[in-house]
């Protein structure tokens, strides 16, 4: 392994020893952003040779059962995920991974940048379930790296226009530099919502096709469902909450579809060509940077955890 990003729910399982209903009960290795050089590969093994750079999908589909076998191998009940309990993760020297699932970086692609197709790979398969195009316009609830890494892939599907809120000043300055057409900041309370989805659709002007919510609590889905306009969509990508209380049946009158996220599918060849072609830019993303020694690494998960300036934060091993 040469490139492990921090993840928020590697943040969340190291605090609380839990992710929703992934409980912590023995010693475990975290960390699946990530990428290294092939040491050696299996006598059958045709596509990768020692000394490959390549980004890997960290999750192991069982490929048998019906979700699988119908392409939709993301929901596969079976699936063995990095630094999902029990399954040890990538903040480790070494890893053995199926063949099929690491991609060999272009040459022009930096490994951290290969680290960074997995939250990218969120973001695309959330496009893609939205059908993003260049008539859709876009809202994003959240801009943390999920949110920002939303902004970058609308806009490489061609969303013509897209706006993101957020209550942190810093972290939309950074969405509108990376292209971000509007910002609106919010309060965190529930009762602002009717002012500031007015203030939201004022802001993009053009009615809202389709939004993302990126944070995943009442506030932020309950402002995606009003600012949608009649018979677009709302895709929840973030998990911030197991239960939210929201205003579905007003949504469900205005033909508004509601639509979820569960990691991705077949998306590595897509963020490599996006990353490669220079179609997307990650690196402004990736704001702190690790050694792996044992301070190093308690340095950098409460750097992570802190927020603030700290987007994107790497290890390099």
């Amino acid at each position: 392994m040469k490139a492990v990003g921090i993840c928020g729910s590697d943040v969340h399982f190291l605090k609380t020893l839990r992710l929703a209903d992934f409980i912590v009960k023995e010693p475990i290795v975290i960390g699946h952003e990530c990428a290294g050089i092939i040491e050696e590969v299996g006598s059958e093994v045709k596509n990768l040779v020692s000394g490959d750079r390549v980004a890997l999908e960290p999750g192991i589909s069982c490929w048998r059962c019906d979700r699988c076998r119908e392409g939709r191998y993301n929901l596969c009940p079976d699936v063995k995920f990095f630094a999902t309990p029990p399954v040890n993760g990538a903040l480790a020297n070494q890893v053995v991974h199926p063949a099929d699932l690491c991609f060999k970086l272009p040459e022009n692609m930096s490994l951290e940048e290969g680290a960074m197709c997995e939250p990218l790979s969120v973001a695309v398969h959330a496009c893609r379930r939205a059908n993003i195009g260049p008539e859709t316009n876009v809202l994003i609830m959240g801009a943390g790296p999920i949110g920002l890494v939303t902004v970058l892939a609308a806009r490489a599907f061609g969303a013509p226009k897209i706006g993101i809120v957020d209550v942190n000043d810093h972290r939309l300055s950074v969405a509108k530099d990376i292209g971000a057409d509007e910002t609106v900041k919010v309060s965190t309370n529930m009762q602002d919502i009717p002012e500031e989805v007015t203030k939201i659709q004022k802001a993009m002007v053009v009615g809202i096709d389709v939004s993302f919510d990126c944070a995943g609590v009442d506030k932020t889905m309950s402002t995606a469902l009003n600012a949608t306009r009649p018979g677009g969509k709302v895709i929840l990508v973030g998990m911030g909450h197991p239960r939210m209380t929201v205003p579905l049946t007003p949504a469900a009158a205005r033909e508004v579809d509601v639509l979820g996220v569960q990691r991705y599918k077949n998306t590595w060849p897509i963020c490599l060509e996006f990353i490669s072609s220079g179609k997307i830019d990650v690196k402004p993303l990736i704001t702190h940077r690790f050694g792996f020694s044992q301070k190093e690494v308690e340095e950098a998960f409460e750097t992570s955890a802190l927020g603030g300036t700290a987007i994107k934060v790497m290890f390099n091993l």
